[in-house]
């Protein structure tokens, strides 16, 4: 019975696809949501059709009297949820010097380095071997002086 609740879901699933598809081109409606509650629902449908070896978390630090209300079209949202499902993310934490925002956006350029000695070459690498061999993505998720940096890098699961 587990298996046809399932099916009956992704037959559901398939409605919205549809519907999805429709849409493109025009200005979604926005309408009231609860976050948790609309994010709780796609990855319950997400959970079982995901490997065991997968952990999925959703971690809320918000008390029942500060739910997050936000503007959102709920098909297109969960679109986004499950293309995110797509992808290994890794986060890369350092406890270095940061990196000043002014320099964010040249960091992964040949020649950039905040080494005294050093080709600035190791960045622009790493982003061509994650980009162009990988087909991810890498970018600096958070970045403080004086406390460190944090990269993430999004790989395509297979």
């Amino acid at each position: 019975m587990k298996t046809l609740g399932e099916m009956g879901k992704d037959i559901k699933r398939l409605e919205i696809i549809t519907e999805r598809f429709s849409k493109i081109g025009s200005k979604p409606e926005l309408h009231p949501q609860d976050l948790e509650q609309v994010l709780e629902e796609s990855i319950g449908y997400m959970r079982p059709r995901t490997s065991r070896k997968i952990s999925i978390e959703l971690k809320n630090l918000l008390t029942e009297e500060e739910r997050m209300i936000v503007r959102l079209n709920v098909p297109l949202f969960d679109w986004v949820i499950e293309n995110l499902f797509q992808y290994a993310y890794i986060d890369v934490i350092d406890t270095g010097k940061g990196i000043p925002k002014s320099k964010l956006e040249t960091i992964f350029q040949p020649g950039y380095t905040s080494k005294r000695r050093g080709w600035g070459l190791g960045l622009s690498l790493a982003k061509r071997i994650i980009e162009e061999y990988h087909k991810g993505k890498i970018f600096v998720k958070h970045s403080e002086i004086g406390k460190g940096t944090t990269f993430r890098i999004l790989i395509p699961k297979a």
